[in-house]
């Protein structure tokens, strides 16, 4: 395999989590009667740029289709992420109404509606057709293709360079990197900015979190990665901050290399924290594999020994991390009969691989299980707050990333924990 940043052959192994479905391949109920197709799920790190990432077997446009399940607007949590940021940053780059702002996987509105409410115009870039038109429900246009090179050329070629370009949780999803940053760099005017927020890395393998590893998800993502990246392409990385989002995340402020924005000292903080604590050393990745197993093995005891106790266990929230999680440990329903989610578009539905039906959250009311794993252990305090009920009749609330374990009372997450521990 050749690295798709710097080209370099790539061998060094980081984890292998077996083979699944892509976590978001829904099913439906006619879907239980067709075969699935899986795709080995193994990562790998680039020990010239230190870029983690997938063994390509699948392709992007086998993983965003027309039906693509994931909303943003569902969590409040990201909603306010979203809000707060949008807030922030018209106040920093002083955007308005003679402004452009364009989001890279726009989703359903969720961020680009607070800049419509400003009156600051923007564009939405979404390929996806569900998503696209809800968020075209919201007074906002989109293009429905992917980001790259070529739209970003038409986009320059129109006048449509933007003064601000988002992209949140996109630059790991996207197969060639290359060309998705030599596009954020032709469609951005001279003195533009680019803020790109992804999961970092280093929280990743400090909390145990393979769980968020999934075919849709090409790239694991380091400062010093994306540094490398975009000095490849004639970009620089003037500021960045680091967020509880998605269990630890950073947000990169980039700028075309001429561009007056000065560097802050963030910057050079973050990157030498991640060669502190290991980023650039094989040792650092090869020790990974046994203790995702060791997650593994420990979510598998615990289900036969609840069943076996006669004791009901459920699940909260059909998110692609957990049926990362569940089709690693090979769990099926006899062991977690259903889970709940809130988005009415995965109601009805099946998780791929484990064909585990997906209910209203009503259920819980409804069937009282003994225990709740909460799947998307980052919003599990928006999670508690909403169905805090189920311990109405002794449920516990519990996780297993990054061990099993019971979720307290308390619904703040513990100060040591803030860095992994929200969207």
């Amino acid at each position: 395999m050749r690295c798709r940043h710097c080209d370099s052959k790539v061998k060094e192994p980081f984890v292998d989590l077996g083979a699944s479905p892509p976590s978001n391949a829904y099913l439906s109920v006619e879907g239980l009667s067709a075969p699935e197709i899986y795709y080995p799920l193994r990562v790998l790190v680039c020990t010239n740029c230190w870029l983690v990432q997938t063994e390509d077997f699948a392709r992007a446009d086998q993983l965003f289709g027309s039906d693509y399940a994931y909303f943003s607007s569902v969590s409040e949590t990201w909603l306010k992420h979203a809000a707060d940021y949008s807030q922030t940053i018209i106040r920093r780059l002083n955007l308005n109404h003679g402004h452009l702002v364009i989001e890279v996987a726009s989703n359903d509105g969720y961020l680009l509606k607070n800049f419509v409410a400003a009156g600051i115009p923007c564009l939405g870039i979404e390929p996806t057709e569900s998503t696209a038109a809800a968020g075209e429900r919201l007074l906002i246009p989109v293009l429905r293709e992917f980001f790259g090179t070529a739209l970003a050329t038409n986009l320059a070629t129109e006048g449509r360079q933007a003064d601000l370009i988002v992209g949140n949780n996109v630059f790991a999803h996207v197969p060639d990197i290359n060309d998705f940053s030599i596009g954020l760099r032709t469609a951005l005017k001279p003195n533009g900015v680019i803020t790109l927020e992804f999961p970092h890395v280093m929280r990743l393998i400090e909390h145990t979190q393979f769980d968020t590893i999934y075919h849709e998800h090409f790239s694991y993502l380091s400062l010093h990665a994306v540094n490398h990246v975009f000095a490849s392409v004639g970009l620089r990385i003037w500021d960045v901050e680091e967020l509880p989002t998605h269990g630890g995340s950073l947000r990169v402020y980039g700028c075309h290399v001429g561009a007056a924005h000065v560097e802050n000292s963030d910057v050079a903080r973050v990157l030498a924290e991640e060669a502190r604590r290991g980023l650039l050393e094989v040792a650092t990745y090869r020790s990974f594999q046994p203790r995702a197993d060791r997650v593994k093995a420990d979510l598998i005891t615990f289900l036969i020994e609840q069943k076996r106790a006669g004791r009901s266990v459920a699940a909260y929230g059909a998110a692609a991390k957990g049926n990362t999680l569940l089709n690693y440990a090979g769990v099926k329903p006899d062991l977690l009969p259903y889970v709940c989610d809130a988005a009415p578009s995965k109601q009805g539905k099946y998780l791929p691989g484990t064909r585990i039906p997906i209910l209203h959250p009503d259920a819980l009311r409804e069937r009282r299980p003994d225990y709740v794993i909460i799947l998307p252990w980052n919003i599990a305090d928006e999670v508690i707050g909403q169905h805090g009920y189920v311990r109405e009749w002794g449920a516990r609330f519990m996780a297993a990333v990054p061990e099993l374990r019971e979720i307290s009372e308390s619904v703040e997450v513990s100060a040591d924990r803030r860095q992994s521990a929200s969207l």
